[in-house]
């Protein structure tokens, strides 16, 4: 008799199945969402605690009679009121728009004119950026104690000049006609550096064409630059005028340091009576009720500006 042999039972191999790319890209991109939020963890942290925090706080403060030391008292909108009532709220309103005015007038066209004047420049390129750049990288403070005797009536470098080329002094700084468009040439002087260099790099990346375009057609320098140069930066442009605005509109330093506010609240500023409210009258309410006010006006302003240049894109 032959002896059958039993088999073994076939063992079913379940085929595995390869990994979903989609999976993979989907695990990939957590992974890479969220190395990017550790990355901006630490810089949220910061702008929480020292931007949001302190300006949250400050509108609550506006609304409380509050001093270092003590428990804050609601008050409602006295704060806002008695700040509107004073008489140097409204020089200091004044005197900010009009130095907000003089800056765009003298600010605003110098540094686009300068970096024009270093775009057609064919040499020494370099050492030109560095010397316009070098009043940015001087502590505000420093350049505005350098003008104060640039400025002195008496020994000043401006009035030597003056009475070396035999022309009339100035009492600069020290008039009260005067001593708010000598603040804003130091703070064109001292600031302008950095929007020449914006400038300059929106005026290199204009492409070459246009210009050989434009010069073939008759236009002449003049003619060049409003029809191809203008409208080529012209985002650029309304983007720096835009934080110019906003800037000149907190003007501090140059007040505090070169005049003291003074001659005659000639250049008080909205920045400078926060600083007299909080640290001289020791009425933070108050200056934090004068910071809301200035918090809403550029608040308001920046958004009809966006919204008229959007619109002013959109119909173009």
């Amino acid at each position: 008799m032959t002896k059958t042999v039993e088999r073994p039972p076939a063992v079913r191999v379940r085929p595995v199945k390869a990994p979903s790319p989609a999976g993979d890209r989907r695990r990939r991109r957590l992974t890479d969402h969220l190395r990017a939020y550790g990355f901006l963890l630490g810089g949220l942290i910061c702008f929480a605690l020292f931007s949001w925090y302190p300006a949250i706080r400050a509108v609550v403060i506006a609304f409380q009679k509050y001093t270092p030391g003590s428990d804050p008292e609601w008050v409602g909108t006295a704060n806002f009121t008695r700040v509107w009532q004073d008489p140097e709220f409204a020089a200091a309103w004044r005197n900010t728009l009009t130095f907000t005015a003089l800056a765009l007038l003298i600010g605003f066209a110098i540094p686009f004119v300068l970096a024009l004047v270093l775009n057609e420049l064919r040499h020494a390129k370099a050492f030109f950026r560095v010397v316009v750049y070098l009043p940015v990288m001087i502590p505000p403070v420093v350049s505005a104690l350098l003008w104060k005797w640039f400025y002195d009536p008496g020994a000043g470098l401006a009035n030597e000049a003056l009475r070396f080329l035999h022309l009339p002094t100035s009492n600069w700084s020290n008039g009260a006609d005067t001593a708010l468009v000598s603040l804003v040439i130091v703070a064109t002087w001292a600031n302008m550096g950095g929007t020449v260099l914006i400038y300059l790099a929106a005026l290199q990346s204009i492409p070459g064409e246009l210009y050989e375009a434009a010069e073939l057609d008759g236009a002449n320098l003049l003619q060049r630059v409003r029809h191809v140069t203008v409208p080529q930066t012209r985002f650029v442009i309304l983007m720096l005028m835009l934080l110019q605005i906003i800037a000149t509109m907190q003007v501090f330093t140059e007040p505090f340091v070169i005049t003291g506010g003074g001659p005659e609240n000639a250049t008080v500023t909205v920045l400078y009576l926060i600083y007299k409210y909080a640290f001289l009258y020791n009425d933070f309410g108050g200056a934090c009720a004068l910071s809301v006010m200035l918090l809403v006006l550029l608040g308001a302003f920046s958004a009809v500006y966006l919204r008229l240049t959007r619109s002013g894109e959109e119909a173009a």
